[in-house]
């Protein structure tokens, strides 16, 4: 793990192999430890940099609010500092959000976006009100929060196969501090959509969806993809396609890389 720093906060991140740079971005209460089987495989034919995103893993919080806007200010941090001008983005979740801030602040260095169990959308008003209610029950209740959180994220008919990966995903996100999940929840909130990234955005797109996600509704985000030029890919389970599907998912990366 390698680290540098940005407005006086440390960010971690890690940077392996050699080639066109593929920078994957995790999700909320994940850190980059969730590509551990993936970066090995990739790192063959690619330079793969994962990063810890603000208040997540051992990179630290910058304030009450983690926009996906300073998100995408790190992650630029990261790259100017490795001296990557451009790069492959995979987002997992709120990782996701961060890419697509990305590539709204920096559109000269994005090579390709793959969107893994995530949307272009902004929160509806119900799920903001939903941030506000998970902040609340946080701030009271922090270990059965982040262990509903966790188990919550996979398909019902996973949750008893995969239950030692479950177990797993927790202990990593019990790493996530307080302020950390306070900050990002307050920035999902308030992300902005960025919809028509999926619409001209002039680098090869992937959304790649959970046919019974418990997050994202399937069908609703099917809609952001209409019209457009992004490649659609659907897995048969929740919303952890790198634990529920993980071979298929790397075959499936792996073809997109290898396209670009």
């Amino acid at each position: 793990m390698k680290q540098t720093l940005y407005k006086n906060s440390k960010i971690a991140y890690s940077d392996s192999g050699k080639g066109t740079a593929i920078v994957l971005l995790h999700g909320f209460l994940e850190n980059q430890t969730m590509w551990q089987e993936f970066v090995p495989e990739f790192s063959k034919k690619y330079r793969v940099i994962t990063i810890d995103l603000l208040g997540h893993g051992n990179t630290e919080c910058l304030g009450y609010i983690h926009s996906m806007e300073d998100n995408a200010d790190v992650v630029h941090e990261v790259l100017s500092k490795l001296r990557i001008r451009k790069a492959v983005f995979v987002g997992h979740s709120m990782g996701g959000y961060v890419a697509l801030a990305y590539a709204e602040l920096y559109p000269e260095h994005v090579k390709g976006l793959v969107l893994l169990n995530s949307t272009s959308r902004a929160d509806s008003e119900e799920r903001k009100l939903n941030r506000d209610r998970a902040i609340k029950v946080v701030k009271k209740e922090y270990t059965s929060f982040v262990g509903l959180s966790i188990a919550n994220l996979f398909s019902e008919d996973n949750r008893e196969r995969l239950a030692d990966e479950i177990e797993k995903v927790k202990t990593e996100a019990l790493k996530t501090p307080l302020q950390g999940i306070v900050a990002s929840l307050e920035g999902m909130k308030t992300r902005k959509d960025r919809e028509v990234l999926l619409h001209f955005g002039p680098y090869p797109k992937m959304l790649i969806l959970g046919k019974k996600d418990p997050v994202l509704n399937y069908e609703e985000n099917l809609e952001q993809i209409e019209n457009t030029n992004a490649q659609l890919v659907t897995f048969p389970d929740g919303h952890m396609s790198t634990i529920e599907n993980k071979t298929e998912l790397k075959k499936v990366l792996l073809d997109f890389f290898k396209g670009i």
